[in-house]
C-alpha cells in the first residue's frame, strides 16, 4: 500500500505543478490532497500536528503570494487597482480564449485593457502596468514552486523520519 500511496502523492504533487502555470488548476489543493490520499492510503501517523501546522502556514503563504505578486508587479509599474483586476481576470481567461499563449498574454492584456478603459491612462502607462502584472505572475512562478518544493520537502521528511 505504501508504494500506491507514494504513486498517487507524486501524481498530485505533478499536477500542483502543472498549476504553476496554468492558473486554473488549485496547486494548494493537489499538494494538500497529495498528503492527505498518502495517509488515508498509508498512514497519518507520521504527520503529526506539527507537520499540518507547517503545513498550514505553507498554504496561507501560497494564497498570499499570488495576490502579493500580482499587487506589486502591477503598482511597482504605476498600475492602478483596475488594472490589477484586469490582469487577474486575464489571467484567468486568457488560457481559455488563447490556448497556450493565453497564459501569458492573458494578464498583460487584462491589465492593459482595464488600465485604459477604467483609469484612463495613456498607451504607454497601459502599456507598463501589463508588463508589470507579467512581471508579477512570472514572480508568482517562482515564489510558489520554490514554496511547494518546501512542502514536499517537509512532507518527505516527517514520511522518512
Amino acid at each position: 500500500m505504501e508504494i500506491l500511496g507514494w504513486i498517487i502523492a507524486v501524481v498530485m504533487f505533478a499536477v500542483a505543478f502543472i498549476g504553476l502555470v496554468y492558473p486554473i488548476i488549485p496547486s494548494v489543493f493537489f499538494i494538500v490532497g497529495g498528503f492527505l490520499l498518502y495517509g488515508w492510503i498509508v498512514s497519518f501517523d507520521e504527520m503529526g500536528w506539527i507537520f499540518w501546522i507547517i503545513q498550514l502556514l505553507f498554504v496561507v503563504l501560497l494564497f498570499g503570494a499570488d495576490t502579493f505578486a500580482n499587487i506589486v508587479g502591477v503598482k511597482k509599474f504605476g498600475g492602478s487597482k483596475a488594472g490589477m483586476w484586469g490582469s487577474t481576470i486575464g489571467l484567468l481567461v486568457g488560457p481559455f480564449v488563447i490556448p497556450v499563449a493565453g497564459i501569458l498574454l492573458g494578464p498583460f492584456l487584462g491589465a492593459v485593457i482595464a488600465e485604459l478603459i477604467f483609469s484612463r491612462t495613456g498607451l504607454k502607462q497601459s502599456l507598463l502596468t501589463g508588463i508589470g502584472s507579467l512581471v508579477g505572475f512570472l514572480t508568482s512562478i517562482v515564489t510558489k514552486g520554490f514554496v511547494m518544493l518546501l512542502m514536499i520537502g517537509i512532507f518527505i521528511v516527517f514520511i522518512a523520519i
